[in-house]
């Protein structure tokens, strides 16, 4: 009498134990696996078949065990794409504090070159005042 190859198969899979995160995912040899909403923050048993981790069989104790297909990212669910050019930093070339504390500096200066000097009011001739 022979076993029937689903019975072998069963034999040699391999069982290991994974926890289901918020969303209802595992994570299994750096693949996404749905597990189910119902999972969340349950330790579920991952049996699977090393030679094949495209379907893994997730086990659970009062649950009937299920199947679960590793997920794949759409294209809506991809990379988000930079900014707009008008919308990125550049780099300064000037900074508007310094421009205004320069020409406030030039409109001191200016006023105090308007302003009339009395010091060599007295001394062309040698005499003091």
């Amino acid at each position: 009498m022979f076993i029937e190859p689903h019975v072998l198969a069963n034999a040699f899979l391999h069982c290991e134990s994974r926890k289901v995160d918020k969303s209802g995912r595992i994570n299994f040899m750096s693949k996404k696996y749905e597990a189910g909403l119902s999972f969340i923050g349950c330790t579920v048993d991952v049996v699977y078949d090393p030679a094949d981790i495209s379907e893994l069989t997730i086990e659970y104790e009062g649950y009937t065990p299920f199947k679960a297909k590793e997920l794949t990212i759409g294209e809506r669910v991809g990379k988000r794409s930079g900014l707009p050019e008008y919308l990125q930093r550049k780099p300064a070339d000037s900074s508007r504090l310094l421009t205004a504390a320069a020409s406030r500096n030039k409109e001191r200066q200016n006023r105090q070159n308007q302003a009339i000097s009395f010091r060599s009011v007295g001394k062309e001739d040698g005499r003091h005042v």
